[in-house]
């Protein structure tokens, strides 16, 4: 319940947070590199990765308490945000992360997030599973790139995401084309 209701008061959290960071993935750096058209990018050849830093920063949260008061299994939280690089704002995410599983310790629980990316040139999704034990969540979380649309129709790879603060998350974002 701590977790809970830090994030009912301030809106988020660290476990908010760091599943918010999920979500961004490939803003500027992966629009301005990522292959266009059927002869891919010289600097880009198909089937290789580009890594990249990004900061997402969470604007919105809402939790959704569907069962029992508290944690219980269908529960949601409901995010969204800014992805940055250094100050500029390259994209947004959105993100639903819901309980799967409620564990009998206070404040432990799954969830299975699934997000998109909103980015120029078209939309990444991002999905995987975030432990949450009553000393809050896994410190270093891999979701994978599930898909994409427009110019990341063919996208895959991984995010690695570190929460910095209740509203920013650093994140790595593995992606292949």
């Amino acid at each position: 319940m701590r977790h809970l209701r830090r994030l009912r008061h301030l809106g988020l959290s660290a476990a908010t947070a760091l599943t918010a960071a999920l979500l961004c993935a490939a803003p500027a750096a992966a629009a301005a590199s990522a292959p266009t058209g059927g002869g891919g990018d010289p600097l880009f050849p198909g089937g290789r990765e580009r890594v990249f830093d990004l900061v997402a920063h969470q604007t919105q949260f809402s939790f959704v308490d569907v069962g029992t008061p508290g944690p219980s299994q269908g529960d949601e939280f409901v995010l969204s945000g800014d992805l940055l690089q250094g100050s500029t704002t390259v994209g947004t995410f959105g993100e639903v992360c819901t309980l799967t599983r409620v564990g009998p310790v206070v404040d432990s629980f799954d969830q299975q997030c699934v997000g998109t990316l909103r980015l120029p040139g078209g939309d990444i999704t991002i999905q995987g599973m975030i432990s949450v034990t009553a000393a809050g969540p896994e410190p270093d979380i891999n979701l994978a790139i599930t898909g994409g649309t427009g110019r990341y129709r063919t996208a895959h790879g991984f995010v690695h995401a570190v929460s910095v603060t209740g509203l920013d998350t650093n994140f790595t974002v593995h992606l292949i084309f």
